[in-house]
């Protein structure tokens, strides 16, 4: 399986990240697309708009310079996931972490792959189809909700994303829903110190670590710790845990 996924990465960046019927075809797979959860296909054929952001998406997250993309199998290690565990991984866009999640667990386990977007979860189901990954399901959430049923998930990993939600207590009270008593949310975000300037490409970011830790308590979750975690140095790993009771 490791060997299977490298060589669909190395496919992916040889042929440049193309359009994403063609990057399946490249691989040597010969499949459809999947469908779209709640709609039919976004992707239309390479010459396409959907094509083109795919593409624009592709070499944006999953580019070298990008922390969360070079230290991707030191953040997998160290969110700690077992065979069997079903893991939620949500704002999955191109579904980087996805695929990571779906060898982590193994053929027992269960990734939900959790974005609002239809049109990243054509490229996930996309992908998983094309390494025939059986324990992968794309979950179309809302603005306000992850749409996953509660009490059913281990593990919570949220990366990047945490910043870009408009109702941050609505949708993390969703999450703190899924998560089976005792279960993890493991966030990575990009830290922002009081009286320093942003990185660049950052100014969205408008708090840092102290104001997220103090919102996700506020929800109802428990702070366990920080991880540092080799390659990661714009960014923080943190963990947090639903209550074992109320």
């Amino acid at each position: 399986m490791v060997n299977q996924w490298k060589r669909y990465f190395a496919c992916a960046q040889n042929a440049g990240l193309v359009a994403l019927l063609l990057l399946a075809a490249s691989c040597g797979e010969d499949r459809p697309a999947a469908p779209a959860v709640g709609e039919e296909a976004a992707v239309t054929g390479p010459e396409s708009e959907a094509s083109q952001d795919i593409d624009v998406w592709l070499e944006r997250l999953e580019v070298g310079s990008r922390e969360l993309y070079s230290a991707r199998e030191a953040v997998v290690a160290a969110v700690g996931l077992s065979a069997g565990d079903v893991v939620a991984d949500v704002g999955a866009g191109t579904g980087l972490y996805t695929l990571l999640f779906s060898e982590a667990v193994g053929p027992d386990g269960i990734v939900y792959a959790e974005d609002i977007e239809p049109l990243f979860l054509d490229l996930v189901n996309q992908r998983a189809a094309d390494m025939e990954l059986t324990n992968v399901t794309a979950v179309l959430g809302r603005e306000d909700d992850v749409t996953l049923p509660n009490n059913s998930v281990d593990v919570v990993f949220i990366a990047d994303s945490y910043h870009y939600f408009d109702d941050r207590e609505t949708i993390m009270k969703s999450v703190l829903d899924a998560l089976k008593p005792g279960g993890r949310l493991v966030m990575v975000e990009y830290d922002i110190v009081q009286g320093k300037p942003r990185p660049e490409g950052k100014e969205h970011v408008k708090f840092g670590k102290p104001g997220v830790i103090s919102e996700i308590e506020f929800v109802g979750f428990e702070f366990l710790d920080e991880t540092d975690v080799p390659g990661l140095n714009e960014t923080y790993f943190v963990v947090f845990r639903k209550p074992l009771s109320d």
